[in-house]
């Protein structure tokens, strides 16, 4: 097929009479090559059709493909707080993908308890949806619970494999050591203290790992871990057992952005200088960072990057299966480390 030039505009979505008028086939045609029937096509004219779909990114109209088999063309998701800036974050990309398939999005809370995620994945199926996408709260120590079968289900911010299921998440470790290192190597600190999410496991998780991965190959001393809520209370609350420790620290990774902002409120109210006194560094990278007094260093989460793989691991022909894709963060430096430049 001849060079054609493609003007889609990338705010709109690609429509199949479209990718049929550059194939120079019919509608019909490029159904049958993006559903694999029922009818047989050509190999050269379906190679024409899948570089014109290849061109226009187009994506089938998941929903009204939906309808006609019956079901609803709805995808449940689970999340554990939208008062969270980064799970309000999260959803708003997962709506925002299942958008761009055609597809309505039905959340709910889980208030962070794991009990009620569970009773969740076993009531929102009642409502008629298609597929899950489950924002969990386990812990690699906790069991994933059984799921219908015949619903696809994906655990969405897992940076650990969920046996069984398939699952997306962040490199968690290696989000953390970036903040970690940046604050040991470029800024010279010989002790960085970590505050992180109340835990029972026997074992540190991906974030804590990434602080002690650093903090022993700069040969530094760990400084004192404190665990609390995670969100701005707990981080507020940190502060005094930070400032109470036998030496204060003068650098302070968070593990997620809430628990960093409520740091920084608590050590500006104790009369604590940021980051000439203590720098502070978290982990998630939302909006409310880079508004944050001083703003905000921290490991930046690829949240729309990651919803799409949710939303592209439901539409797997027979079930996402199993299976765990990790996403890289990109460290996002301002001022609270004691950079003088934004990026």
């Amino acid at each position: 097929m001849g060079a054609v030039a493609a003007t889609q505009d990338p705010a709109r979505r690609a429509t199949a009479a479209e990718v049929a008028r550059l194939a120079g086939v019919s509608p019909a045609v490029v159904s049958y090559v993006v559903n694999d029937g029922p009818r047989k096509v050509a190999p050269a004219t379906a190679e024409r059709v899948r570089e014109a779909v290849r061109r226009l990114g187009y994506r089938p109209n998941r929903a009204a493909r939906a309808l006609r088999r019956g079901t609803t063309g709805i995808v449940g998701l689970v999340i554990p707080r939208v008062a969270n800036p980064f799970m309000a974050e999260l959803s708003e990309a997962v709506q925002a993908a299942a958008e761009r398939r055609g597809l309505a999005v039905l959340a709910a809370g889980s208030g962070n308890d794991l009990g009620v995620e569970r009773r969740l994945l076993q009531t929102l199926p009642r409502h008629g949806v298609d597929g899950l996408v489950v924002a969990t709260v386990m812990g690699h120590h906790d069991t994933a619970p059984p799921v219908r079968p015949d619903l696809p289900t994906v655990y969405l911010n897992a940076p650990f494999a969920v046996p069984g299921c398939a699952a997306v998440g962040p490199d968690a470790t290696q989000g953390a050591r970036l903040v970690v290192d940046h604050l040991l190597g470029v800024h010279g600190h010989r002790s960085v203290a970590l505050v992180t999410g109340e835990s029972g496991a026997r074992t540190a998780g991906a974030r804590e790992l990434g602080w002690q991965q650093a903090v022993t190959e700069h040969g530094a001393r760990p400084g004192p871990v404190v665990r609390v809520a995670w969100d701005r209370p707990g981080g507020s609350a940190a502060v005094e057992a930070l400032l109470g420790a036998g030496a204060r620290p003068t650098a302070v990774f968070a593990t997620s952005d809430a628990q960093a902002l409520g740091l920084l409120h608590g050590l500006r109210a104790a009369g604590v200088r940021v980051p000439e006194e203590v720098a502070v560094g978290g982990f998630d990278g939302v909006e409310d960072g880079a508004y944050a007094a001083p703003p905000l260093t921290t490991a930046h989460q690829p949240v729309l990057a990651m919803a799409e793989a949710a939303l592209d691991a439901l539409e797997q022909p027979g079930g996402p299966g199993e299976g765990h894709a990790l996403f890289g963060l990109d460290l996002v430096v301002r001022q609270s480390c004691g950079c003088t430049a934004t990026t």
